[in-house]
């Protein structure tokens, strides 16, 4: 099988590497530096067991890609819609395009260029963090859950295999909508909050102000699933995100690195997301609200610093108004 990884971060770092094992894998993406370190060095991936390497391909421009069985999409939620065009391209006719972002909105997006049939979505809790370009370490082992279309299963099949041969703990669901959702809740909780407050997850259940924040949030997020008529994987919201802050203690969020690097963040899907579907549906949503906004403040004011780069985070929100919203 040939593979196009379409996104050079942490995640495609940790992909590629797993998936050279088992398959030809092009990295696809327009991080200079990341391509040109996979090219000279190899993908490095550190773990708790040592650090594990691999060879991959690398392009620029998807018309140096040979036509390829998958397209496994791990790029920033704001990034769709270039990466469905770039699988577009380098996908054989019968190929699919498989989404393992955060967030609500990219499958519709990939459906939207590739089509329904071409399109699939799953859910990961396994996570890594960037150490340079090329370069990432395992920070939580876990597991895929991968969709399987009730009309034909076969592409979800195919790609379920090769992922388990590459080591990965994949699971088949007709309905992932639990699960993303039960993600969502997490990523919500944990995400905004480590990046405004520039801590690592575990300081979330070290700080009581900032753990009734999480919790709040979480109960936000998980009010909305249910307005909706979705069941969540796990009874308790607090109790889970408690657990996710706990097993990865040490992790520093993806909002958290790509703030400091001021990068954009994948708000907009998260928080963002909850809170319109909140709006809409008529469930009070305003913590994720107040999370979202602060957020894209945080994101202006760096994009408007004098200084080529910003000395040291935003400074954080004012805590007691949110917690005045999360005792309500």
């Amino acid at each position: 099988m040939r593979i196009a990884l379409l996104g050079t971060g942490a995640m495609g770092t940790l992909f590629g590497v797993r998936l050279a094992r088992v398959a030809e894998v092009w990295m696809l993406g327009t991080w200079a530096e990341a391509l040109k370190a996979a090219r000279q060095d190899g993908l490095r991936l550190t773990t708790a067991e040592g650090e594990e390497t691999a060879r991959v391909a690398t392009a620029a421009d998807p018309t140096e890609v040979p036509p390829c069985d998958l397209a496994l999409i791990l790029v920033k939620t704001y990034q769709t819609e270039r990466a469905a065009r770039w699988a577009r391209q380098v996908l054989r006719p019968d190929g699919i395009a498989l989404t393992l972002q955060n967030g609500l909105g990219p499958l519709e997006t990939l459906q939207e260029i590739l089509g329904p049939s071409r399109a699939l979505q799953g859910v990961t809790t396994m996570g890594a963090t960037l150490l340079a370009p090329g370069h990432a370490r395992l920070s939580g082992m876990g597991s895929i859950w991968l969709g399987a279309p009730s009309l034909n299963s076969k592409p979800s099949e195919r790609i379920a295999d090769i992922l388990k041969q590459a080591g990965f703990q994949v699971e088949l669901h007709r309905d992932l909508q639990g699960v993303i959702w039960g993600k969502l809740v997490v990523n919500t909780a944990i995400n905004p909050i480590t990046a405004l407050f520039d801590v690592p997850n575990g300081a979330l259940l070290e700080r009581s102000d900032l753990w009734r924040l999480a919790r709040g949030v979480a109960r936000e997020t998980a009010a909305v699933a249910g307005a909706q008529g979705i069941s969540l994987p796990f009874q308790d919201p607090e109790g889970f995100v408690a657990e996710v802050c706990r097993r990865t203690a040490e992790n520093s969020s993806s909002m958290r690195q790509d703030l400091r690097r001021g990068r954009p963040t994948e708000i907009d899907a998260l928080n963002g997301a909850v809170a319109a579907i909140g709006r809409r549906i008529g469930i009070p949503t305003p913590l994720n609200e107040a999370l979202w906004r602060w957020i894209k403040a945080a994101e202006e004011q760096r994009t408007r610093a004098v200084r080529p780069t910003f000395p040291g985070m935003p400074p954080p929100p004012a805590i007691a108004p949110l917690l005045e919203r999360a005792r309500s």
